[in-house]
């Protein structure tokens, strides 16, 4: 009996032809005394089955044999890298008859049409779900190995299926012994890949497949990367159309019509109808976990100190911040190369940050002058005083040859007015003191502070120039007091 393929069926098939040999037994006396008489000569004839079926009598088992070896013979040109079988099971009993009757040719004919050429192949199942079937299990193998070569290189796969390998010989010399579990240790920028594996159960299994249904490498990669079709719900939106929705879901309009019954013609859709498409999803992800250790920097905080040495908006640097820096190992796992867990196993403080200390002012300058003027200039001489002079009256008093041409506020005070003056001071400024006193500072070649702002006695105002109606480098520096102008030497 030629077993081509295991059938369901094969108990039935065996019983049946167990009665068949008995009954062929039993006639066996009658042919025997017919023989003694020398009427005739025992021979053997076999009966043909296909899948139980049977065919027809054939006085030699090769004459079923050419047929099954010349159709495996005609698609060995198509399908030469894939092991050819007959798809079909072809048996024979053996009988031993007189005067036997049989008809090759007949049943040769017969086996031609009933007998398919089959390929034996490995299929790839996830999760229920056929991939394809390849010409062995080497070829499935390659087409999962490279799937999951999409999101890690080759190099990581040898290592890891080394890695097992060498742990399940050390587990069968050593069954008894603990598994170390002991944190994996890594340098610092360093990353190891531990497990790469796929989200469901993958499975191969040895089938018998039409020969045009075995898949290349390539095509099984392909395969796995487009997934399966499953029937989702797509709910219309404003503006939807059914050739948009079709080509969203990679559908033809036909297609998307025959899927949903009560759609007739492209027309405008009710919002929030639901409609049947159908949209690929992945057979398998590939889930890739991996061990990382990165040095990150540490922010230095600020802690900002008041204090009333410092004038309100000033501020100064007591101490300066410097980043702290840390080790961490993360577990880290991806799905099809996206992060969809990471997890902190371990921390380090390597170098500790350095608080940041800012110095910030809360004195408040006083707008209420003193009474007492401090000298408007860094040094310097009186080089024309307050009164008559070239036919008219000279209200203040010139100050030159400072050793700095800072100009100085005379007292607390408000400023009143900062900038360029027609009337022959050139750039001017003016400082009310709140107390009745006012100063007036002329001739300036820049300024510094501007109308509205509140000045220290001392404090900067501006720098000594010759702007205006003046004959050279100077200051000229006015009093008044409730409005009537002093001379300023009696304040000094």
């Amino acid at each position: 009996m030629l077993n081509r393929r295991n059938t369901g069926s094969g108990n039935a098939d065996l019983f049946m032809k167990v009665a068949i040999a008995a009954c062929i037994g039993m006639l066996l006396p009658f042919t025997t005394s017919f023989a003694a008489d020398g009427s005739g000569k025992l021979e053997t004839i076999y009966h043909v089955y296909v899948d139980g079926e049977h065919v027809g009598k054939i006085d030699q088992k090769s004459v079923a044999q050419d047929v099954m070896d010349s159709k495996i013979e005609h698609k060995k040109d198509k399908y030469k890298n894939l092991s050819l079988i007959v798809g079909e099971d072809v048996s024979f009993v053996p009988e031993r008859v007189f005067d036997p009757s049989y008809d090759n040719d007949k049943v040769a004919e017969l086996l031609k049409d009933k007998l398919t050429v089959k390929a034996k192949a490995t299929g790839i199942t996830i999760a229920h779900n056929t991939v394809g079937f390849f010409k062995d299990k080497m070829a499935a193998n390659e087409v999962l190995k490279k799937y999951k070569g999409n999101y890690v290189d080759d190099d990581v796969l040898k290592k890891l299926a080394a890695t097992k390998e060498n742990n399940e010989k050390n587990n069968r010399s050593t069954p008894h012994q603990a598994e170390n579990k002991d944190q994996l240790s890594l340098d610092t920028g360093e990353s190891v890949i531990t497990d790469v594996n796929f989200s469901k159960e993958v499975s191969l299994s040895e089938a018998v497949v039409s020969p045009s249904k075995v898949l290349t490498v390539k095509e099984g990669v392909k395969a796995l990367e487009k997934g399966t079709l499953n029937e989702e719900t797509h709910k219309v939106q404003e503006g939807d159309t059914l050739s948009g929705i079709a080509g969203e879901y990679d559908l033809s309009v036909e297609k998307l019509k025959e899927l949903n019954k009560e759609l007739k013609k492209e027309a405008v859709l009710p919002i929030g109808q639901k409609l049947q498409v159908m949209e690929y999803k992945s057979f398998v992800h590939v889930i890739v976990k991996e061990e990382k250790k990165v040095e990150k920097t540490i922010e230095y905080d600020t802690k900002v100190i008041e204090s009333d040495e410092l004038y309100k908006g000033d501020k100064k640097v007591k101490q300066e911040g410097h980043e702290g820096t840390k080790v961490i190992q993360y577990s880290i796992t991806e799905k099809n190369g996206s992060v969809t867990h990471k997890e902190t196993k371990t921390e380090e403080t390597t170098e500790k940050p350095t608080k940041e200390i800012i110095v910030k002012g809360t004195k408040v300058v006083p707008s209420h002058g003193t009474g007492e003027l401090h000298w408007p200039a860094v040094g310097g001489h009186v080089s024309s005083n307050m009164g008559m002079r070239w036919g008219s009256m000279h209200k203040g008093m010139d100050i030159a040859g400072p050793s700095s041409r800072t100009i100085l506020a005379a007292d607390n005070g408000t400023v009143v007015s900062a900038g360029w003056n027609s009337g022959g001071y050139g750039n001017k400024i003016v400082i009310n003191h709140n107390n009745g006193m006012k100063t007036v500072y002329a001739h300036l070649s820049s300024i510094s502070v501007s109308p509205g702002e509140t000045v220290e006695k001392g404090s900067e105002i501006g720098i000594m120039g010759s702007t205006g109606d003046s004959t050279g480098v100077h200051l000229h520096f006015e009093v008044y007091k409730n409005g009537s102008l002093e001379n300023p030497q009696d304040y000094f």
